[in-house]
């Protein structure tokens, strides 16, 4: 028996190495600039923390896990070379200060759920399928978590993690959530690049100070990102998808166009910004986590979120510059043949 009892003690200490370390809003709060570079598979407190302030300092690590992954990596470096602080492997005591200084109030507090957050309607699945959401009335959330997760930016094991026990579908219960803003305003955007190489997207404003920085999934060889400068041509809020199938989507069988209705989980998210190429925009996602870690069919995909603070912060005719290289110098940028579908 004690060895049984030993065998899952082990095992769900496999399982759940986060919730192991005291994760709660007090701990990250409280947590404290991390002694050596934290672990990229396992949550803590000070990597929450951490990704929050990144978040609130408009250079997005994408989904808040608490993970000291590639996109929170991406963001910590942009965020230092901004800044002039080098970015080693340790996070400097300089950097964590400056981070603390962009911000203020909490960084983890309370919500209490609403009507609004409950009442859906919500999708019992996301169909695995491009063709089979077509007939859905709209790509709604699957549940009130997952509305609740992408509204605080965070993912919905953290979520779960920081509100142990606590009903998510219940109003008025109370959860400790990100404390990130619901809009935000930026600095009027003079460009935007987007370099293919790191996965990255930068919005400058017109004295070329670096405003905005976000994680992003572009194309593959298969169906590639465009080259050279596009334009802003139009911002969409909650857009329908349009299936072309010249677009000979691998699993889409049909031979004919469709729409997917909007939402949240639509193929582009809740969230569209046009460019000056037929078919090309940069758009949200209904799989966050996966945003510069898979390849888009060579649209530039962001978080919902960061999707539509760079819509609502953009005009049409802001150029928008791809970068094949990231040591190109945007001195010498020359606008080149656009590829398109």
């Amino acid at each position: 028996m004690m060895r049984w009892m030993f065998a899952v003690v082990a095992l769900l200490s496999l399982i759940v190495p986060a919730v192991a370390g005291n994760l709660d809003a007090a701990a990250v709060n409280e947590a404290a600039r991390p002694a050596k570079q934290p672990a990229t598979d396992k949550v803590s407190a000070a990597v929450v923390k951490l990704q929050i302030l990144l978040d609130r300092a408009q250079f997005s690590p994408g989904e808040i896990d608490g993970k000291f992954g590639e996109n929170a990596q991406k963001a910590l470096k942009a965020f230092a070379g901004q800044n002039g602080i080098a970015a080693d492997k340790e996070i400097a005591p300089e950097l964590w200060d400056r981070l603390n200084a962009a911000s203020e109030g909490p960084i983890v507090v309370d919500y209490k759920i609403t009507d609004a957050d409950v009442k859906g309607p919500f999708l019992k699945e996301l169909p695995p399928r491009l063709e089979e959401m077509k007939s859905l009335k709209a790509l709604s959330y699957t549940s009130p978590l997952e509305g609740l997760a992408e509204k605080f930016h965070m993912s919905g094991d953290l979520l779960k993690a920081l509100n142990p026990g606590k009903a998510f579908d219940k109003v008025g219960e109370t959860v400790a959530v990100a404390n990130v803003p619901s809009r935000r305003e930026l600095p009027r955007i003079g460009r935007i690049e987007i370099d293919k190489r790191s996965a990255t997207l930068k919005a400058f404003d017109g004295a070329d100070r670096l405003v905005a920085f976000y994680p992003a999934s572009i194309g593959s060889p298969d169906r590639p990102t465009p080259t050279g400068t596009l334009q802003v041509t139009s911002t969409n809020d909650r857009p329908t998808y349009h299936y072309n199938p010249d677009y000979k989507f691998a699993g889409v069988k049909s031979r004919k166009p469709f729409d997917v209705k909007p939402g949240p989980n639509n193929p582009v998210g809740s969230y569209w910004i046009g460019l000056s190429a037929q078919g090309y925009g940069i758009h949200g996602t209904a799989e966050p986590d996966r945003v510069s870690k898979s390849a888009s069919h060579g649209c530039i995909r962001l978080t919902n979120w960061d999707a539509r603070t760079l819509g609502e912060n953009v005009k049409r005719g802001t150029p928008v510059v791809f970068l094949d290289a990231p040591t190109e110098s945007s001195s010498k940028r020359k606008s080149r043949r656009v590829n398109t579908r």
